[in-house]
C-alpha cells in the first residue's frame, strides 16, 4: 500500500458507507508488531439515504421478465460467456427502457467487445436516467480520459464528486473508504484534467484526494503527477517522494530511467534551493 505499519498506528480507521454514519476508530497504542491487530468490532450506524449510490432505484420497479433477463445476464458475465450477456441486457432494457442498471451493464459488455460508440450510448442513456446512479458517469469519464478530451473529464467527475461525502469533508488522513464503489478513479481522472488545463491548484487537490483514500494503489502514475506539480509549485523535496514511491509500487517500469533521471534533477533542485536558503552551511 505505500504507507508501513508502524505509520498506520498514528492514523484513524474510518468505515462509511452509503445510508450509515461514518465511525471512527484510533489507530493509536496498537502494536505494530503483532502479527494480526484486531481493532474490535465496527458498527454502523443506518442514517438517510447518502446521495450518490452504487445501485439505482429504477431495477425496482421493472416488469418480472426484465429483472429476471437482467439477472440472467450478470450470470452470464459472471461466467465470462459475454454473448449471452449481451442478449440478455438488451432484453432487459427492450422489455424496460428505463432499466438504468441494466443499461449500465450493457454498456460494459459493449466496451469490452470495444464497440466505444454503442457503450457510450449505453452508459449516457444510464447516466440520463438516473443520475444519482454514480457508475456509468465514471465509465463515461475513463472514455473521456483515453480520448483527451479534459472538459468533458472535469465535467463527467464532477457529477461524481459532487455527490461524494469525502469530497466536502477537510480530510487530510488516509481513508480506508469500505463503499463498493470507491471515487478515487474519479479523483484522479479529475486531476489529470485539471494539470492538462494548467490549472495546478485544482490538480493537486484532487491528486491528494486520490492519494490519501486509495490505499492499495491501482493508480502508481498518481505519483507521478503529484510529482509533476510539486515540482512546478518548487516544492522538490514532496515531488521526490512522490517519485520515489512511483519507483517502488513499479520498480520495473518501462519509463523507469526517464523517472529516475527526473529524481536526480529533483534532487539537484532540492540541494540547490537548500544551499541557497543556508548560504553559510557547509
Amino acid at each position: 500500500s505505500g504507507v508501513s505499519r508502524r505509520e498506520l498506528t498514528n492514523c484513524d480507521l474510518r468505515t462509511s458507507a452509503p445510508g450509515f454514519r461514518e465511525s471512527l476508530i484510533s489507530l493509536t497504542g496498537l502494536d505494530p508488531t503483532a502479527g494480526n491487530i484486531n481493532v474490535g468490532i465496527i458498527s454502523l450506524q443506518r442514517i438517510a439515504k447518502t446521495e450518490g449510490s452504487t445501485l439505482s432505484a429504477i431495477p425496482y420497479k421493472a416488469p418480472k421478465d426484465a429483472r429476471k433477463a437482467y439477472e440472467k445476464g450478470l450470470d452470464a458475465v459472471g461466467k465470462g460467456n459475454s454473448a449471452n450477456a449481451h442478449k440478455y441486457f438488451e432484453t432487459a432494457v427492450k422489455i424496460y427502457p428505463r432499466y438504468a442498471s441494466a443499461w449500465f451493464q450493457l454498456g460494459t459488455v459493449l466496451q469490452n467487445e470495444n464497440q466505444r460508440d454503442a457503450a457510450r450510448t449505453a452508459y449516457t442513456q444510464a447516466a440520463t436516467l438516473d443520475t444519482k446512479f454514480l457508475p456509468p458517469y465514471l465509465s463515461l469519464a475513463s472514455m473521456a480520459y483515453e480520448e483527451g478530451n479534459w472538459t468533458e473529464v472535469l465535467n463527467l467527475t464532477g457529477h461524481i464528486l459532487n455527490l461524494d461525502p469525502l469530497n466536502h469533508a477537510k480530510e487530510t488522513n488516509y481513508i480506508l473508504d469500505l463503499d463498493p464503489f470507491d471515487c478515487s478513479e474519479a479523483y484522479y481522472y479529475n486531476a489529470v484534467a485539471f494539470y492538462k488545463l494548467n490549472r495546478i491548484d485544482e490538480a493537486e487537490k484532487s491528486g491528494l484526494k486520490a492519494e490519501h483514500i486509495l490505499l492499495v494503489t491501482r493508480y502508481p502514475q498518481l505519483h507521478l503527477l503529484l510529482a509533476e506539480i510539486f515540482a512546478e509549485k518548487h516544492n522538490y523535496a514532496t515531488a521526490i517522494a512522490e517519485l520515489q514511491t512511483y519507483l517502488e509500487l513499479v520498480p520495473h517500469a518501462k519509463d523507469a530511467d526517464q523517472v529516475q533521471e527526473m529524481l536526480v534533477k529533483l534532487q539537484s533542485l532540492n540541494g540547490s534551493e537548500s544551499a541557497n536558503k543556508n548560504p553559510d552551511h557547509e
